[in-house]
């Protein structure tokens, strides 16, 4: 028995991606394959944890077999990591696997199955780990009244993206303004750069003694409150050679900002432990 569905895929963000190009960096982007379809994020360049915030519709994806069957044990959504090349044809990154949440028509879009929340998926490069994917699936059955009975997709909307459409609320994080702040108390090599979610923040020392050239760096992003859900810190040294040439030295990665974390006192409880 044929059934026709709508498949959802939220595709939020990607972290610790293998660095594909010289410079320690990537520009990623995901292709979404399921049954006979496929389809890609957006290219986000110089980054190994890219924030693609974007939701691909797969309309019209025919299945054979019984209702119960699909909705328990449906087909496997594969998604590949690339890194997109200037010239010539992408390089494959890794590679991961996904099962949707299936609501079938005659059930209700609510708690606790809908809407998804999103998980991490663990992303191989053959037998090595080669980062994590951020994402929920969801797939829909369409039922005798058409696409009209689909639960409709709540924004937010972007005009600067065009027809990309962002994750929708109740599916995307919750984000809070962020600012991190790196303080470089010592380095041998001239440039640093710091990478954190969408950008990346170098400074140069230009002193004959670096070690003693303390320097101070920050940005300031939205980032989700969730604080799992924080991307790494990426820390890349450069060797600055003639002509304006970098030199990738090496690069670190500092998994969580967790511990680093400062939260502002309570003003309203230090007042009520002074007076109390």
């Amino acid at each position: 028995e044929k059934q026709v569905f709508q498949l959802r895929a939220h595709m939020y963000q990607a972290r610790s991606l293998f660095a594909a190009d010289s410079s320690g960096l990537s520009d990623p982007f995901a292709r979404v394959f399921f049954i006979s379809q496929s389809q890609c994020t957006e290219v986000l360049n110089e980054t190994l944890c890219p924030t693609w915030d974007q939701l691909l519709v797969f309309d019209n994806v025919e299945l054979y077999g019984e209702a119960h069957e699909m909705r328990d044990d449906p087909p496997i959504i594969v998604i590949e990591i690339y890194d997109q090349d200037t010239v010539g044809k992408a390089d494959f990154m890794g590679r991961t696997f996904a099962k949707p949440v299936v609501k079938m028509s005659d059930e209700h879009y609510c708690p606790p199955r809908f809407p998804p929340q999103l998980e991490y998926y663990q992303i191989y490069r053959g037998n090595s780990t080669a980062g994590d994917l951020l994402a929920a699936f969801e797939l829909l059955q369409i039922g005798p009244g058409g696409k009209s009975d689909l639960p409709p997709i709540d924004g937010p909307t972007d005009v600067d993206r065009g027809p990309i459409l962002p994750v929708p609320l109740g599916i995307r994080p919750v984000l809070s303004k962020y600012r991190v702040e790196v303080i470089a108390l010592e380095h041998q090599i001239l440039t640093f750069s710091i990478v954190w979610g969408k950008r990346s923040c170098p400074w140069t020392s230009h002193s004959p003694h670096p070690a003693l050239d303390n320097q101070h760096t920050f940005s300031s992003q939205d980032l989700p409150e969730n604080e799992l859900l924080h991307p790494p810190l990426n820390i890349r040294v450069v060797d600055c050679r003639a002509f304006g040439r970098y030199t990738l030295v090496g690069s670190h990665a500092v998994s969580s900002l967790r511990k680093f974390i400062y939260r502002p006192p309570d003003k309203k409880a230090q007042h009520w432990n002074m007076t109390g």
